[in-house]
């Protein structure tokens, strides 16, 4: 198994429409030998939408995982200094998401985790979707294209026609990106073909 031993933590954040595509990633990761502790945002963790009500989503992802999923910084801040996880992956990862972790913002359980893991020099892995990642979020997707064990899902245009600003990686290359980044390798290529959904 390509990730028998690893202790992963998988933060969910925004993007509601992909957080179905994003579950059964974790069943892979766990299928593949890991431990995965779940990390939800707090929009994800208290916001009923169209795709899901809150409470089944974490019923869900404990299902999943087989660990309550972790929501407020207080149960998320203790991570960074017991080194928990051997990555950190951020799966879907909005812009706003993205834009805290590149300017430092850690005002949430998600970029908590990812600031807490980055301190120990450990890898992050992200996995896009923003309608604004080729607009004015297009800075801090460079600078964590520059920022070291910081690694992405390989992503692409998802509309560019309707929404020529939007990037969206393909979930399914979760585990591979996860394998290659706890390898100190970004898997490529990095820019791949999307379609619209």
């Amino acid at each position: 198994m390509m990730l028998d031993g690893k202790n992963l933590g998988f933060c969910v954040t925004g993007s509601f429409h992909n957080i179905p595509r994003v579950l059964p990633q974790i069943e892979r990761l766990r299928n593949e030998g890991a431990s995965v502790t779940p990390v939800l945002s707090t929009q994800v963790a208290s916001l009923d939408t169209r795709f899901y009500r809150a409470a089944e989503l974490q019923i869900a992802i404990e299902a999943l995982t087989g660990v309550k999923p972790l929501t407020t910084l207080t149960e998320v801040e203790p991570l960074g200094p017991k080194k928990a996880f051997d990555a950190v992956v951020v799966a879907p990862c909005t812009g706003n998401t993205l834009a805290k972790i590149a300017n430092g913002i850690t005002d949430g359980p998600v970029v908590m985790a990812v600031k807490s893991h980055l301190r120990n020099g450990r890898p992050v892995v992200l996995s896009v979707s923003s309608n604004d990642l080729l607009g004015i979020n297009a800075r801090n997707l460079g600078v964590l294209l520059a920022t070291k064990n910081v690694y992405f899902v390989p992503f692409g245009q998802d509309n560019p026609f309707e929404k020529p600003s939007s990037l969206d990686s393909d979930p399914s290359l979760i585990l591979d990106s996860v394998v290659a980044a706890l390898q100190g390798r970004q898997i490529q290529p990095i820019l791949i073909p999307r379609h619209n959904k």
